[in-house]
């Protein structure tokens, strides 16, 4: 009998589809990009891509998706140089569901105008909570006075406060996640959307798609595993066959390098400077004004 790990109720958070997908935090500002984001989403990547950047779900998976910064009327700020629209967004969440890349959705917001970025969404099974309505700032939390700016956003504080009393045995469901953050506290109006999604918010466990444990699936089937040693003979045979499939290299034809660099220079011919015939010119009118003077000037023209 085998035992088979799947990849369902798996929690996938922002951070870690694109901060630690893309390597070292210090080094993945570089690489997150709104088209790394939505490739990493829909799995529209090269081949050559390893497994720590890629989102390795399937239709049994649940994903988590978090975002926050600086947004807008149906954009969010990527690094202050680009955005990315809820249509994008949009679109993005029904390629992953029409290519079965997620069983279940929950998106996230903490930006100014939340709401707008799930209006347009149309795909199935898909959960969304905002940190404020259209038209609406979201505030910030905690000053420190020693470097002069807040330290985390009011809503995130707030999700975070509630999720540190989450155990992988809670029984809290989506309907108290709702109110986490009431108006008085966050000063904006928090939004929620559930008509795309298939169950009753109160039967969605938190932990659904927070540390929630890896369900185990039993087989009676018997799995042969491949050995290290064969995996390496059969990849080195498929090397050896693209090598003879591959063209022989040949070198452009160069410049005749050695011919160009002994030929003798070519003499350049001489034009008397611009300054010298203007001065010439000058010489011989002062010449012609002195001798005939201003009167003869008809003549000449």
């Amino acid at each position: 009998m085998a035992v088979t790990d799947s990849l369902s109720r798996a929690a996938t958070v922002l951070a870690t589809v694109l901060l630690l997908s893309f390597g070292s935090v210090a080094a993945s500002h570089i690489e997150v990009t709104v088209e790394n984001f939505l490739r990493v989403l829909t799995g529209r990547i090269p081949p050559s891509t390893p497994r720590s950047k890629r989102l390795l779900s399937d239709d049994r998976s649940n994903i988590l998706i978090y975002m926050t910064g600086h947004g807008g009327n149906g954009f969010l700020k990527f690094q202050d140089s680009e955005e990315i629209t809820n249509i994008e967004l949009a679109d993005a969440f029904e390629q992953m569901w029409q290519k079965r890349r997620y069983n279940e959705l929950l998106f996230i917001i903490d930006t100014c105008q939340g709401a707008s970025m799930y209006e347009r969404f149309y795909s199935p099974n898909i959960m969304a909570l905002a940190s404020s309505q259209v038209g609406e700032d979201s505030l910030s939390h905690q000053p420190d006075p020693a470097i002069g700016v807040h330290l985390m956003d009011r809503y995130t504080f707030y999700v975070l406060e509630f999720l540190e009393e989450i155990n992988p045995a809670s029984q809290t469901n989506m309907n108290d996640l709702f109110q986490v953050c009431p108006k008085s506290l966050c000063v904006s109006t928090p939004g929620h959307r559930t008509d795309l999604f298939q169950r009753d918010p109160k039967n969605v466990l938190i932990t659904d798609f927070f540390g929630s444990v890896r369900k185990v699936e039993i087989t009676t089937e018997t799995i042969k595993l491949q050995q290290d040693s064969e995996i390496m003979e059969s990849s080195y045979k498929e090397d050896q066959m693209d090598e003879k499939l591959m063209e022989p290299l040949k070198y452009a034809e160069q410049l005749p390098v050695a011919q160009i660099i002994h030929q003798k220079p070519k003499l350049k011919d001489w034009h008397p400077p611009g300054g010298f015939i203007l001065g010439l010119w000058a010489l011989i009118i002062m010449v012609f004004f002195k001798t005939y003077g201003i009167k003869h000037m008809k003549f000449i023209f």
